[in-house]
């Protein structure tokens, strides 16, 4: 796993170039470390990117092979525990796609809080082709997508290209999202840590929880400023 920091921006990048960035337990586990030990201090921004051809190739089909129904739900949970670190993160989360973005991969980019895409990346999951149901943080694909076009996805196991899921809600952008990383960096950073808070809420809560915590923190943004 590689790690770089500039300008207040941490870029994080899978990096199993060989294996197309495909996702074992001990590279879940390097992701994970290396999300729970940036110093958030001064941080605007995540990038979570891959080296090589892909972005992420999904979840190792060699490690897949010797799951049992023992060790099947470790292994998942491991994607869960990235995901939900991702989630956690106080600051926006951008995931930075290309290639293929498969399965697992797929899923950890569903956690960031926006995803621009390469021209020409291609988004799968294909686990109903492998006797295995999409699940953890596939959970999300509705809430980005829309039931219909998510139920798309994981009940065909087919691929669409980056136009089809900037059309469809999955990415919010083609290209190499500079600039909207600049935007971000450029926005007031307390302001941009109690909007992602909101957001999750907003996603999970009842209409007048989220109304009631969004004055509460409207409130809390104007607490010592002189009127």
């Amino acid at each position: 796993m590689d790690v770089e920091l500039e300008d207040a921006v941490a870029r994080i990048f899978l990096n199993r170039p060989e294996k197309a960035n495909a996702l074992n337990s001990a590279m879940l586990s390097a992701l994970a470390a290396a999300l729970e030990s940036l110093d958030l201090a001064t941080l605007r921004v995540v990038v979570i990117a891959g080296r090589g051809r892909n972005f992420c190739g999904g979840a190792d089909a060699s490690e897949l092979k010797g799951l049992d129904a023992q060790t099947a739900p470790m292994f998942v949970t491991r994607i869960h525990e990235v995901c939900k670190v991702i989630r956690a993160l106080p600051v926006p989360v951008v995931a930075r796609l290309h290639g293929a973005v498969i399965g697992a991969g797929l899923e950890i980019a569903a956690a960031c809080d926006l995803r621009v895409a390469a021209e020409g990346t291609r988004f799968s999951m294909p686990e109903v082709r492998l006797g295995i149901p999409s699940v953890v943080e596939a959970a999300l694909l509705p809430r980005l997508m829309g039931s219909g076009r998510a139920a798309w996805l994981v009940l065909t196991g087919e691929a669409i290209d980056a136009r089809r899921a900037l059309d469809w809600g999955l990415i919010e952008e083609i290209g190499p999202g500079d600039a909207l990383i600049g935007k971000l960096v450029s926005n007031d950073q307390q302001a941009l840590r109690m909007q992602k808070q909101l957001l999750q809420l907003w996603e999970e809560a009842p209409l007048a929880t989220s109304i009631a915590a969004s004055i509460e923190r409207f409130a809390h943004s104007y607490r010592g400023k002189r009127t």
